[in-house]
């Protein structure tokens, strides 16, 4: 079987477990030991990308620059990926500076319908001579046909892959197989495949992706990350493994990074009851803590917060509407 890209983004989406506050000495001893590993790509930076920490989003304990810094000296052989979302990001402060510091993969994001937005952003690194990918986020809410169309655009701006990021944990894996099929034989560059764990089906769908053809799979240690968190890394590298799939990932070297990852950050994510809903209804797992403490002031379900966040296809960036949900369903139940 050919090889397969793994990247974690344990410290960046796995900042979200630990509400960004990631510290100098977790940064320092995960960016070595994944060294160690052979972890081919990790990922650093605030939950929400470079650019992102904020009073509304959180506030990293340390910047983006001092993150990055500190992982770049640990790492020869593993590469040092960014998530970025334009409109967090700008190219002349953040993105210009973390390519100073040595940044070897953009992962530039956008929602599923809305690749126009990265053009800039992958045009930028491309011009840099850095290695530039363009991610599709909340890719469960578009037909494969959709995602061809922003995949298409994606590749004319020179990105060198396509990621389809799941961000609600809304896929089955018969979704991943098609989807992922379907890029395949109308784009020229790799597809990668993020998934979360809303539905506890993460390692399945990334298994499924990689059968599909994608060749960049996303997971983190102990499956750290928003919600239900994304595909548990040493599960997911133990599972290919086991499948025939070449990772150039030393397992048992990762399985002591994933032991020493939950000592130091933090309790491993939970399937609780408020990430299935989310899975099913589609609606990104960030969403669960402010649906949760909305719904107790107006005495209303979370779970039916949930469903109607997801009736009116919210995304990240509508949080506002979580209150406007939560208001039609207290007047619904008192008239």
């Amino acid at each position: 079987m050919l090889p397969l890209i793994i990247s974690d983004p344990t410290l960046r989406d796995g900042s979200h477990a630990v509400k960004h506050q990631l510290t100098r000495e977790n940064l320092d001893l995960y960016s070595r030991m994944a060294e160690k590993a052979g972890l081919a790509v990790l990922e650093v930076g605030h939950g929400n990308g470079l650019g992102a920490s904020s009073l509304q989003l959180g506030e990293s304990l340390l910047s983006d620059e001092e993150m990055l810094s500190i992982c770049r000296s640990n790492l020869r052989h593993t590469l040092l990926s960014i998530h970025v979302i334009p409109g967090f990001a700008t190219i002349n402060r953040d993105l210009r500076a973390a390519l100073d510091l040595g940044v070897d993969i953009v992962r530039v994001a956008s929602h599923c319908t809305e690749a126009d937005l990265t053009k800039r952003h992958i045009e930028y690194v491309r011009g840099q001579n850095r290695t530039a990918y363009g991610v599709l986020m909340m890719s469960h809410m578009a037909p494969a046909e959709v995602l061809g169309i922003e995949a298409l655009k994606i590749q004319s701006y020179g990105a060198q892959a396509v990621i389809l990021m799941d961000s609600a944990g809304a896929y089955l894996p018969k979704d991943v197989t098609g989807k992922i099929q379907y890029l395949r034989s109308i784009l020229d560059i790799p597809v990668g495949f993020h998934a979360h764990n809303n539905l506890g089906l993460a390692i399945g769908n990334s298994l499924a992706a990689a059968e599909a053809g994608a060749s960049i799979l996303d997971g983190t240690a102990r499956g750290f990350g928003a919600g239900a968190g994304n595909a548990q890394l040493e599960v997911l590298v133990g599972a290919l493994h086991q499948s025939g799939w070449d990772t150039g990932i030393e397992l048992y070297a990762l399985l002591e990074l994933a032991e020493q990852a939950e000592s130091a950050f933090a309790k491993a994510p939970k399937l609780g009851s408020m990430s299935i809903v989310s899975g099913m209804a589609g609606v990104f797992s960030g969403f669960v803590k402010p649906v949760e403490r909305i719904a107790k002031e107006y005495n209303v379900d979370p779970k039916a917060v949930m469903v109607e966040l997801g009736r009116r296809k919210v995304v990240a960036g509508q949080e506002d509407l979580i209150l406007e949900a939560a208001l039609t369903l207290a007047r619904h139940d008192f008239p």
